[in-house]
This record gives C-alpha cells, sequence and structure tokens, in this order.
C-alpha cells in the first residue's frame, strides 16, 4: 500500500531521484516552470529550488558519491549542480538534446547528444570538453530518451523511443548488441535497466511484457509477463536485493521463484 502522497500539482512531476540524505529528493516538472526542486518527503518542505533550464528537464541524475547532480534539457544544456547551493557550478552548450547520467564512481559523466553521439567528461575538467567522443549510427525512426551505466562501469545502455535498445562499451564506444523484438508503436518513453551484477539488460513493452537479455551474448533469455495493462514506462531493480518493480499506471513488484 502507498505510504503517503506528496502532491505537487502546480508543478507537476517528471523524473524523481532520491539523494544521500534520508528521505529526500531532487525532482523535475512537467507543467509550467524547469526549476528543479529539492524536498524533504518527511515533512514535504521544499529545502532548495535550482533555477536556470529555460525548457522541460529530459535527464537527472545524482553522483553516486557526493552531493552533485546533473540535469539535462530541451534547452540543449547539462548542468551541473551541487545539492548545497541553488547556483548552477557548470554549463555544457551542446548540439541537439541531451540524456546523461554519471558514471558508478562518480569521477566521470557521459552525455548522448543528438540521438547520434555519446560523450565522456571528467567531472573535475569538464569546462575543457569531452575526453571522449563516441559517433553513433543516426536512426531517423527514433530517439535516444535514457543513458545508463552498468554496475561495474564497463558497459553504457541507450534506450531509445523506438522498438530497440543499444548497449555500448563504455571504453571503446563500440556497439557490442542491439536488443529489439519488443513492441514500441506509439513511441512511448521506455525505461531500460541492467541487473546490480551488469550480465543483464530489461525492458518493458507496450504490450506489459519484460523482455530480458544476456549482456554478453545478446541473447534473449526470459520475457516475463506482469499483467501490465499498459507500456511499462518505468522499470528499476532494487541496488541491493534480488527484486524489481515494473510500472505502467499500476505497479508490479518482482521477486525471484526459488525452486526447491
Amino acid at each position: 500500500r502507498p505510504k503517503r502522497t506528496l502532491y505537487s500539482k502546480k508543478y507537476g512531476v517528471d523524473l524523481i531521484r532520491y539523494t544521500h540524505a534520508a528521505n529526500t529528493v531532487v525532482y523535475s516538472s512537467n507543467k509550467i516552470d524547469d526549476t528543479i526542486r529539492y524536498l524533504s518527503l518527511h515533512d514535504n518542505k521544499y529545502i532548495r529550488y535550482f533555477p536556470g533550464h529555460s525548457k522541460r528537464v529530459v535527464a537527472l541524475s545524482m553522483s553516486p558519491v557526493d552531493d552533485t547532480f546533473i540535469s539535462g534539457s530541451l534547452d540543449k544544456t547539462i548542468r551541473l549542480w551541487d545539492l548545497r547551493s541553488p547556483n548552477c557550478q557548470g554549463l555544457m552548450h551542446l548540439q541537439g538534446k541531451p540524456v546523461c547520467s554519471f558514471d558508478p564512481e562518480g569521477l566521470i559523466f557521459a552525455a548522448g547528444v543528438n540521438s547520434e553521439m555519446v560523450k565522456l567528461y571528467d567531472l573535475r575538467s569538464f569546462d575543457k570538453g569531452p575526453f571522449a567522443t563516441f559517433k553513433m549510427q543516426y536512426d531517423r525512426t527514433c530517439e535516444w530518451t535514457g543513458l545508463k551505466f552498468s554496475n561495474d562501469g564497463k558497459l553504457i545502455l541507450l534506450s531509445t523511443n523506438g522498438s530497440f535498445i543499444r548497449l555500448i562499451d563504455a571504453f571503446k564506444g563500440v556497439v557490442m548488441h542491439t536488443f529489439g523484438g519488443y513492441a514500441n508503436s506509439k513511441a512511448v518513453t521506455m525505461e531500460a535497466s541492467f541487473t546490480p551484477d551488469s550480465q543483464f539488460i530489461m525492458i518493458g513493452s507496450e504490450d506489459g511484457k519484460i523482455h530480458v537479455w544476456n549482456g554478453e551474448s545478446g541473447i534473449k533469455v526470459a520475457v516475463l509477463d506482469g499483467k501490465h495493462t499498459g507500456p511499462i514506462t518505468c522499470l528499476q531493480f532494487n541496488p541491493k536485493f534480488m527484486t524489481f518493480a515494473s510500472a505502467c499506471s499500476n505497479m508490479a513488484f518482482w521477486l525471484p521463484t526459488i525452486d526447491d
């Protein structure tokens, strides 16, 4: 059962990320005002506002090690923030819509730009520009909607609003596998995820099923039916335990089948 419901009716809620402090989140809005908000869930009060973006925020990633976070927006910028200050700590102007994420060590971050290139930045010297750029084959049929690192830092997963996702070698920038064969005819943004051991990749589909691939072999190993009624837009694995959650308009929690 939901424990509590917190409303953000005026601004709407889009991307939500937990911070390291207990019971606090940063979130982006999907109605008016593209300010990012830092909220205490404990007493439903805003701790700080982060103004700066002039269009909708489409990527939000918290550093795994400290109070730094990054945001990407349709205003074609990535901004670097510190939870302790409302002022933007860094600004990157890009050639198109960005998706971005920190690596598991919090030392670098990756930006997917214009659905055709991945740029890697060193956090300490990002103002010098990217230290690596990987050019991908541009696909006119869809755009990139998310970027995630695997927990071992060796792989990058690019999700799209088409009917495929791409797995990239994080060091060489080579496409290792392209996973497809799931339904997404309406260009819905569906979240793809690694398992915490970095071995498997999973994504939902518009028919409510979850497809799972082995990252090394590229072979589809399972299709799970969670009785979802619509497209599975959110899919996240628990970072510590053998369980994950998937959501369309309703939410499913998954546990492994333990054979005797």
